[in-house]
Parts: C-alpha cells; sequence; structure tokens
C-alpha cells in the first residue's frame, strides 16, 4: 500500500497540470472535497490540493509544448541528478533538468521509452503527500503501455522495482504486474502494469501514460459528482473480486484518473 513515509522507488508526490486551474480546483473540489491552497505568485500559480487540511497533490498550469492535462506520479528517488542519467541511459528521455523547488527538494521529470510520462522528487524539507490510502486520497498508482515488458525492464532498472505477474483482476484478460519498491515488500506495494494495444492508447497516440487511482467510500456517488462537474465515467464502474469497485473517469480537461471503492470488511 501507498505510504506517507515512502521509500526510494515508491510514490512521493502527485500534481496535475491544467489550463485552467480554478475550474480543476473547483472539479476535484466537488468530487473530492479538496480545497486549494495557492503558494502565491513566486510560485507561478502552483497550489496545494488539501483535504481536511492535509495535501493531497498539487496541481499547476499546464506549460509545456504538446502536452495534454494529465496526472503525474513522482517517484521518491535518493538522487534526483543519477536518476536523470540512468533515465538516459535506459532509452528514456529528461523532460525538465532536476531542479531545487526552494528547500522543498528536487524533482525532474521523464519519459519512458513507450512515452510514460512521470517524475522523481528527492526530498529536502517536503518528504512528499501530507495523507494517502484514505477516501479522497492517492491509494493506488497504474501504468498502462504497449510494451509491459520494455517498461519492466526500464523501470526495473531505474528504481529497482520488484514485480509478481497475476490475472488480471475481474474478468478481464490477459497478465497484470503488480509493483513494489526493492526491498519493500509486499505491504509497500504501490501500483500496477498493464499492457494495453494500441485503440486503448488512442487518447496519447499510442503512447503509455501514468493514472492515478484515489480512493471512495461510494464509487456511484463519487460518480455522480463526476458527472455533475462535468467530468465523464470513461469505463464502469466494475466489481472486481479482490479489489473492490471501480471507474476511470475524465475530468473536464481530459486528465484520466480511477476511482476505487474497497471491498467491504
Amino acid at each position: 500500500m501507498i505510504t506517507t513515509d515512502s521509500v526510494p522507488g515508491s510514490p512521493a508526490w502527485l500534481d496535475l497540470a491544467v489550463r485552467d486551474t480554478d475550474a480543476a480546483a473547483a472539479f476535484y473540489g466537488r468530487v473530492f472535497g479538496w480545497e486549494l491552497l495557492p503558494l502565491g505568485p513566486d510560485a507561478g500559480g502552483y497550489g496545494f490540493l488539501r483535504l481536511d487540511g492535509a495535501t493531497v497533490a498539487g496541481l499547476g498550469a499546464l506549460t509545456e509544448d504538446g502536452a495534454r492535462p494529465a496526472w503525474t506520479v513522482y517517484f521518491r528517488v535518493r538522487d534526483a541528478d543519477l536518476a536523470a542519467r540512468s533515465v538516459e541511459q535506459r532509452g528514456g528521455t529528461v523532460r525538465v533538468a532536476p531542479t531545487d523547488v526552494g528547500g522543498r527538494g528536487r524533482l525532474a521529470q521523464f519519459s519512458d521509452p513507450q512515452g510514460g510520462r512521470f517524475a522523481v522528487w528527492q526530498p529536502g524539507d517536503t518528504a512528499g503527500l501530507d495523507t494517502v490510502d484514505r477516501p479522497g486520497s492517492l491509494t493506488w498508482t497504474e501504468l498502462c503501455t504497449p510494451d509491459a515488458g520494455g517498461a519492466k525492464a526500464f523501470y526495473g532498472g531505474l528504481f529497482g522495482w520488484v514485480t509478481q505477474d497475476m490475472p488480471m483482476p475481474g474478468d478481464g484478460e490477459g497478465t497484470y504486474t503488480l509493483l513494489s519498491p526493492e526491498g519493500g515488500g509486499e505491504e509497500l506495494m504501490f501500483g500496477g502494469l498493464v499492457e494495453l494495444p494500441a485503440e486503448y492508447l488512442a487518447g496519447t497516440g499510442g503512447a503509455a501514460y501514468w493514472h492515478p487511482v484515489f480512493g471512495t467510500d461510494d464509487c456511484d456517488a463519487a460518480l455522480d459528482r463526476v458527472r455533475a462537474g462535468g467530468g465523464s465515467v470513461r469505463m464502469g464502474p466494475d466489481d472486481a473480486e479482490g479489489v473492490g469497485r471501480i471507474a476511470v473517469c475524465d475530468d473536464p480537461a481530459g486528465a484520466e484518473f480511477v476511482v476505487l471503492q474497497p471491498p467491504a470488511g
């Protein structure tokens, strides 16, 4: 599971880049009860999305040429500069070079060889998110990719992830790969990886992508709020044995995310 005392290679931060941050804040406030805490003009319009006073994500303006509105998952590293060199050596791309964020930490943003965008966070004063693994917060991360084998090799080499293959949950066909940090064990399992055919990746032009999974105590009620706020439900809701009730959504800007109601008990 995702924890706030993340170990290297596990999720530490999450943010959303969109063209209209006020509209995004209003939408997610309606769906999950989040409130936006702007960080002021020196932060370039960046702010924290908070739930009951605890930071669950960041929100900023979309500035990268050719980028689409999307969530970005940041994985904790000991050395962002070393991670950038490793990404390039393994066939990935450095989109944002390692950069200091005041005294909070050091970040860098990358693309994997299949085009999946992700980032790393080297903590300074800020270790990461304040709260996770609860309703209204990040509970899982998932990579959709056209090449599962290539993705496993890339991220395994970069982060040392431990992978475990299993049949696709629910009634789906194929293989789902569980992800854990190096030496973390199953109790720190934080995400999954699934290979998708090209037609399921049309929205990204065939490129891989990461999406976050947010917890909810009532999936159907959350989907009602998604639709009422101008978002859409792309897939589901479906009941997956051992996983819970799950649905894939788009916010009004087109950024994809997942809502998950864990199984009772």
